[in-house]
């Protein structure tokens, strides 16, 4: 059982997970669980070149950030559990959270977060009643949100990411993704608003 299980590892979910890390020495998070399903196959950024994004060096490319990601949570938060090469194929509310079905395993967890692409051939069953035509991309591309209030779908199901309704911009999905992640941080701090940040100290 997980406190949070975080689906796919492109933008929106390893800036989720590297958020969600960073509050490991918080009371409030010290014995929660959280993994993230680092599925990348159908990420926007395996063929992604970046030049306008604050921060990354101008020719950056998407493909070395997906890995460079992984590896940055690994080092930063081993903590969190990262499930390789699975792809989920379901998800369905349980009494206690979700039970989630991958090509190879069963998952449960109290919180789930959806953070997939944003392309019509997304086809995780039981969220089929949330797809709507996506409010923010040309109709020609059939692009895809699950529909959402502030990234939450219903309680305890939180989508980020283009799949939320962002526009495909780099910068977007990953702070989507971290803005998730504070609202759980939240959620876990008895409902005190929650944001964390590392600084230099003198």
């Amino acid at each position: 059982m997980f406190d949070a299980l975080i689906i796919g590892g492109g933008a929106a979910g390893l800036s989720c997970g590297l958020v969600l890390g960073s509050a490991k020495d918080k009371a409030f998070v010290k014995d929660k669980k959280i993994a993230i399903i680092t599925h990348q196959k159908t990420s926007h950024l395996q063929n992604a070149l970046f030049n306008n994004v604050l921060g990354l060096a101008p020719s950056t490319l998407g493909s070395d950030i997906l890995k460079d990601g992984k590896q940055q949570l690994n080092d930063l938060y081993p903590h969190i559990n990262q499930i390789e090469k699975e792809k989920v194929t379901s998800i369905k509310k349980h009494s206690v959270g979700f039970i989630i079905t991958t090509n190879k395993k069963t998952y449960q967890s109290k919180i789930v977060v959806i953070a997939v692409g944003y392309t019509n051939l997304m086809t995780i069953k039981g969220l089929e009643s949330y797809v709507e035509a996506h409010p923010k991309a040309v109709i020609e591309k059939e692009r895809i949100w699950l529909k959402n209030t502030d990234h939450l779908i219903e309680k305890n199901l939180f989508v980020a990411g283009t799949l939320a309704g962002w526009r495909s911009q780099f910068a977007m999905a990953c702070g989507s993704g971290s803005h998730v992640a504070t609202d759980i941080l939240t959620l876990w701090n008895d409902g005190k608003h929650t944001k964390i940040h590392d600084k230099i100290t003198v």
